[in-house]
């Protein structure tokens, strides 16, 4: 994911809440990659370019409520954050299709690398919502723990705590039960 200057963002959101289409539409491109990272770590790949969809469809309907005081990245989080879990409250409430239900679950043989990241994306799904998203917005999307405290609304100490948990919990899934996981949970 690219990184984005801040100011930039705030220029340009100002603009986009003003009724500048092409301030709206150089908003959405910088950050579609984000927002797509986003739901596909939360869902995987099934249901994220729906959810990323349905993020960028609530930016455009509520670009007017961004407050200045915090970064449009963080705001944008949120809404990533809540329409990826709006997707997975829908997606426990549908049956599976059968033809899904005998599907045998594959891989591709190819680098290691690639592995690996089956094996995260695998890992990750089955860590409980709130582990999950916390991990994802921590340790792929890079945010700060006061930021993903704004982003869940939730303190500080909570993040920490959900982070450490579920690095703990991906270790021990990912067959290093030892590890604390990827990263240093003293990090802000």
């Amino acid at each position: 994911m690219a990184r984005h200057d801040r100011r930039a963002d705030a220029a340009l959101a100002r603009a986009a809440a003003g009724g500048d289409r092409g301030a709206l539409e150089a908003l959405l491109e910088r950050h579609v990659e984000r927002v797509h990272a986003v739901c596909y770590r939360i869902l995987g790949p099934d249901d994220a370019m729906d959810a990323a969809q349905e993020a960028l469809c609530s930016v455009i309907r509520a670009i007017g409520g961004w407050d200045e005081r915090a970064a449009f990245t963080t705001w944008l989080h949120r809404i990533a954050v809540n329409a990826a879990l709006d997707e997975m409250r829908r997606r426990a409430r549908r049956p599976l299709p059968s033809d899904r239900l005998a599907e045998p679950a594959t891989v591709d043989p190819g680098p290691e690398a690639v592995a690996d990241r089956l094996d995260l994306d695998a890992g990750l799904a089955r860590l409980p919502e709130e582990f999950r998203v916390a991990v994802v917005l921590r340790d792929l999307c890079d945010l700060d723990y006061a930021q993903i405290a704004e982003v869940l609304e939730v303190p500080p100490g909570t993040v920490r705590s959900r982070i450490a948990r579920g690095r703990a919990a991906l270790a021990k899934l990912l067959g290093n039960p030892d590890g604390p996981g990827v990263r240093p949970t003293s990090r802000p």
